[in-house]
């Protein structure tokens, strides 16, 4: 699981370790990042691993060294290899929050022999959507159900929310947010951001650690080295991990990284619930759904540029009666779209309780 993925399945976790107690639970990853989220939200005594690179060899020692009798992918991540050892040994298979944006079907279409004998190994996919549905289908996958977005049942943490909001109130100006941002967005938006007359502190918070570094050459602060900004510091970066609800708390408004390039976009959901007005780019095919839900809700606005998404944001920033509606209007999005995590569990306990195959 990537650092996204890991925190999406954290309710279905715990729905599973609750319903089945004499279970053990093997939670994957791979990459360090997705192993540290995993360590943070799941504690010490969870039992982490790397994931096998897709290879039959070391599929077969995994499996034969775990023993699963259940597994779970998230989102997108299919291994043929791994979905053809699970089978060989009798393991079914679930694609969890399954998504598949129109762009990564095409190019699954591209090779229809391959694509089909992949996704027909998946016992059960649990789509976000009926469109995710649609296209899963259309590749080759079987028992496909329409069980809405883990993510929706996410419970941002209360103490992190608080100190946001205790960090926002010291700051004393209004904060613009620039979350998640990809490389060749920071330089984009700070550009645009910074000829405001008005000023507001600019937090930075990239979407890979790794560009921590990169980024510094932008920003006045950096919040690992000083709690707190200086009253004329105009960038404030956010390099450090696991703290996305604080630093949505903290914010008058978010703008969401990943979707000024054709990148699809990255989680907006996380910023409604957490109360935070947000303003998207075009590109959000890889959240199109839950897009949409937010613009219909009027918790969310959709810009086609960059120049066009910090006028939205910097007007934002100035109607606070607007904010609030927005922040509202984002609560109630998630608390209407919850019940995600009770589907996937359904679906697990048929699959757990079925005959064994192979």
């Amino acid at each position: 699981m990537s650092v996204g993925e890991a925190r999406a399945a954290a309710p279905l976790v715990a729905a599973l370790r609750a319903a089945f107690p004499v279970h053990g639970l093997v939670l994957t990853c791979t990459t360090a990042a997705g192993r540290a989220t995993l360590r943070q939200i799941h504690g010490a005594d969870a039992l982490i691993a790397y994931l096998p690179y897709d290879l039959p060899g070391a599929v077969r020692g995994f499996l034969e060294h775990f023993r699963p009798r259940l597994g779970l992918l998230m989102e997108t991540e299919v291994w043929p290899n791994l979905l053809a050892g699970c089978s060989a040994h009798g393991v079914p298979v679930m694609l969890a929050n399954a998504r598949m944006s129109a762009k990564s079907a095409r190019g699954y279409a591209r090779w229809p022999a391959f694509a089909r004998a992949t996704f027909s190994g998946l016992a059960e996919v649990c789509a976000q959507s009926e469109d995710d549905a649609q296209r899963l289908r259309a590749l080759g996958a079987r028992n496909v159900g329409i069980t809405g977005n883990l993510k929706f049942d996410v419970e941002p943490p209360p103490g992190q929310l608080a100190a946001g909001r205790a960090w926002r109130e010291r700051v004393g100006r209004p904060v613009l947010l620039l979350a998640s941002t990809r490389e060749g967005e920071e330089e984009l938006l700070l550009k645009e951001a910074k000829q405001a007359s008005d000023a507001p502190l600019i937090v930075v918070v990239p979407r890979h650690p790794q560009r921590f570094d990169e980024v510094a050459q932008w920003a006045d602060v950096r919040r690992s080295r000083q709690a707190f900004p200086e009253q004329g510091a105009r960038v404030y970066l956010g390099d450090t991990m696991g703290e996305m609800p604080f630093y949505f708390a903290a914010c008058d408004v978010a703008v969401i990284g990943g979707s000024f390039l054709p990148l699809g976009g990255q989680n907006l959901i996380e910023a409604l619930a957490c109360g935070a007005p947000v303003v998207t780019g075009p590109s959000m095919f890889n959240f199109a759904e839950a897009t949409r839900l937010a613009l219909e809700a009027r918790a969310a606005i959709q810009a086609g540029d960059a120049a066009a998404a910090l006028r939205e944001a910097l007007g934002l920033l100035r109607d606070a009666a607007r904010r609030e509606q927005m922040a509202v209007a984002g609560k109630r999005l998630c608390e209407a779209h919850r019940g995600a995590t009770a589907r996937h569990l359904d679906v697990c306990r048929r699959l757990l309780t079925a005959p064994a195959r192979g």
